[in-house]
């Protein structure tokens, strides 16, 4: 992992099209604006593990009814 210190209006960029810019510090929150081509999707990774954590749930489902449905 790469660490750097940045401070407000300060960006990194990374590669050509992607930079990540420092907008505002308050309290324990840092607020970041990243502009990237509109082909390279920007999530979360919160979300993107409540997604992964939803669709097992859903796959487990999925087997357990047809599990269900083969019994009778």
């Amino acid at each position: 992992m790469l660490v750097l210190t940045r401070k407000m209006g300060e960006s990194i960029k990374i590669g050509e099209d992607i930079e990540i810019t420092i907008l505002s510090v308050k309290n324990d929150h840092v607020k970041i604006g990243i502009s990237a081509p509109k082909n390279i999707e920007i999530t979360r990774k919160e979300l993107l593990e409540q997604i992964r954590e939803e669709n097992v749930k859903a796959a487990s489902t999925k087997v357990d009814l047809l599990h269900l449905l083969n019994r009778n």
